[in-house]
């Protein structure tokens, strides 16, 4: 929450609502703000409707680690994400020989940019991104069979970039937008 999108006067989505919210009740279990700020900032969270009323709330809260690198990494078997989860700033996933599937049609994603590094031996990728999300896959290096990404022909403003590196072996990836 900590970069905001260009237009802070887009109006919030219900996932951005419960981020902000995490966000203070982090920072009063960590002791940087009082129960009454709490209070007080949490009206604010759950009243706001657009991107700069949710950023007041936050404001004078520590900076989040925007760095934030996660990886997953298997030798053979299925990497899966799928449902609400919080999507990192930086995701590398290395699979050698099996299946990953990244769902981030319904994940919480709080950067505006987001870089998905890929290390994949064998087997298949499938990644679904939002609706209005961006997606750039020019450094992506496939070896055996091309990637399969139709863009979309109209994409609303103001959706999260995705940015897909890496390399592929002999699997082939497939990235499609979220019908809804």
């Amino acid at each position: 929450m900590t970069s905001l999108p260009e237009d802070s006067t887009r109006l919030i989505r219900e996932d951005n609502r419960d981020t902000a919210v995490q966000r203070l009740q982090e920072a009063y279990a960590e002791g940087h703000i009082s129960h009454e700020e709490l209070d007080e900032r949490l009206h604010q969270v759950l009243t706001a409707k657009t991107h700069s009323e949710l950023a007041s709330a936050l404001v004078s809260l520590p900076e989040e680690n925007a760095g934030t690198t996660s990886t997953i990494a298997v030798a053979g078997g299925r990497i899966q994400r799928r449902g609400v989860w919080r999507v990192p700033r930086i995701l590398k996933v290395e699979s050698a020989f099996g299946r990953v599937h990244l769902d981030l049609s319904r994940a919480v994603i709080e950067h505006p940019v987001v870089d998905i590094e890929l290390q994949l031996g064998t087997g298949r990728a499938k990644i679904t991104v939002p609706r209005d999300a961006i997606v750039d896959a020019e450094d992506l290096r496939t070896g055996w069979k091309d990637l399969l990404y139709k863009t979309r022909p109209r994409s609303r403003p103001g959706g999260p970039r995705i940015r897909i590196s890496g390399t592929m072996g002999f699997g082939r990836l497939k990235i499609r937008h979220a019908r809804r």
